[in-house]
């Protein structure tokens, strides 16, 4: 059974049961308190009657209601009364019969027994009859017979039915038709995310999740569906431009090595000349141990899991720059360290040295000779922020995005992998924290890693 199906069951087909079955029970209830209704007035009629039966004049019985002044207004719907004497003979009966009516006979029961109640079928239609035997001043038992006619209560629980049933319908059919509605409109929302999930197992992620008017909790869904495939569409991009970024970098080193020993094996070569072919295969074989060893962080860093701790982030970054000192004293390069004496916060302290040794290579790489490299460390609502300057050309503001991405190299970049930046954001995404590029007074460019200072938000909230 599919989801709509259930709910066209649970919200339509089984109310409509409920509310038949309330229905039954109700006229049941209600046909019973008509009835109740009809012998509690008897009983109180009765009441009436059978203290005052023999209070008229000279002790002769009489039925009250025969002289009451209302008899004209309830004589339509009032009990017929029949008084029987000792003998069972009829003494009197309201409302008065015709003259060649039958003369009914009816035995007295006992004295002080309690009343008498049945329904009799008459020639009108069924009644309620009350029967009660009274005692006269002297003493004879004297029966009083009031019957109602239950026609009244008939056609009023008649009009229950009607009424009841006709409601009972009209808010079948609304409900049939809105849950038919509902059912169908949640069947075609269910439909769209359905195929949508399809396809991306098929791996198709071009196509957009389908809109959905709705509010609720498919709606949320449906936006997190989105975003989950937008997500899967970058990361899968990401991937293919740096396979194939990854299958150039690797093809020029490779060339290069092929070219070189091409030639060294094309004639006889002096030991030189082997010495120098053998040196160049070397740097190659360098750039590439480099490039493998860049993409094999970049790969644990996407993929491993985070562990923080507690780190001194004042001597992991002295840590970086004294490592940094060899290539910064070849190039003629100061390097300062500038920010608090303790900084402390929770992070994965190997790749945060892994970003900082990134930053400092790519500043050390454009810093001029005579120049000078600053780490400014910063500790500032509830952040960690280290800003590595240098006094280069700077990058150009078209390309501090770009500058990110896998493989990207500008212009005057020279040699390097070109995974170094973009290693530096993923650390930084991974942290949830960012990476960019800040504005600053020429020469020089200004590199700047935020961090989080405590725990990081939840793994949705970041990228």
């Amino acid at each position: 059974m599919t989801l709509a199906q259930r709910q066209f069951l649970h919200g339509a087909l089984l109310p409509l049961l409920v509310l038949g079955g309330s229905y039954l029970a109700a006229d049941v209830l209600f046909h019973g308190a008509m009835d109740r209704s009809v012998d509690r007035a008897l009983l109180a009629q009765a009441a009436v009657e059978s203290v005052s039966l023999f209070d008229g004049p000279h002790g002769e019985p009489h039925l009250h209601m025969a002289s009451s002044p209302l008899v004209e207004s309830v004589r339509p719907f009032a009990p017929q009364g029949t008084l029987f004497g000792p003998d069972g003979a009829e003494v009197m009966h309201y409302p008065p019969r015709p003259e060649d009516h039958p003369v009914e006979t009816l035995a007295p029961g006992a004295v002080g027994a309690p009343p008498a109640l049945l329904t009799r079928e008459l020639a009108s239609g069924p009644a309620r009859e009350l029967t009660v035997t009274v005692a006269s001043p002297a003493g004879q038992p004297y029966t009083l017979r009031l019957q109602a006619n239950l026609a009244v209560v008939e056609q009023t629980v008649t009009t229950f039915h009607s009424t009841g049933w006709a409601m009972l319908a009209a808010g079948a059919l609304l409900l049939l038709v809105v849950q038919g509605w509902q059912s169908r409109r949640l069947a075609r929302r269910l439909r769209h995310l359905q195929a949508h999930v399809e396809r991306v197992q098929a791996g198709d992620l071009d196509q957009p999740v389908p809109e959905d008017d709705g509010s609720d909790e498919l709606a949320t869904l449906r936006e997190a569906l989105a975003l989950a495939t937008r997500r899967l569409k970058q990361a899968r991009d990401a991937q293919e431009r740096l396979l194939a970024d990854a299958a150039h970098e690797l093809r020029t080193p490779l060339t290069l090595m092929r070219t070189t020993v091409d030639l060294a094996l094309r004639k006889e070569r002096t030991g030189a000349e082997l010495t120098e072919a053998l040196r160049e295969t070397r740097t190659e074989i360098d750039r590439l141990t480099a490039l493998a060893g860049t993409l094999l962080e970049r790969a644990e860093l996407t993929h491993g899991a985070l562990a923080r701790a507690p780190v001194d982030v004042r001597a992991l970054a002295e840590e970086a720059l004294s490592a940094a000192r060899g290539l910064a004293s070849e190039r003629r390069v100061t390097l300062r360290l500038e920010g608090p004496a303790e900084a402390h916060a929770e992070l994965h302290a190997l790749s945060l040295r892994r970003a900082l040794d990134n930053l400092l290579s790519n500043a050390l790489r454009f810093a001029p000779e005579g120049s000078e490299v600053a780490v400014h460390l910063r500790l500032e609502a509830g952040h960690l922020t280290l800003e590595v300057r240098d006094q280069g050309i700077g990058i150009p503001a078209d390309q501090r995005e770009a500058v990110f991405e896998p493989f990207h190299r500008l212009d005057h970049a020279g040699s390097g992998t070109g995974l170094g930046l973009s290693l530096v954001r993923e650390v930084a995404q991974r942290h949830g924290g960012r990476a960019y590029v800040a504005d600053g007074p020429a020469p020089g460019a200004r590199l700047v890693l935020e961090l989080p200072q405590g725990a990081p938000p939840p793994q949705s909230e970041r990228r």
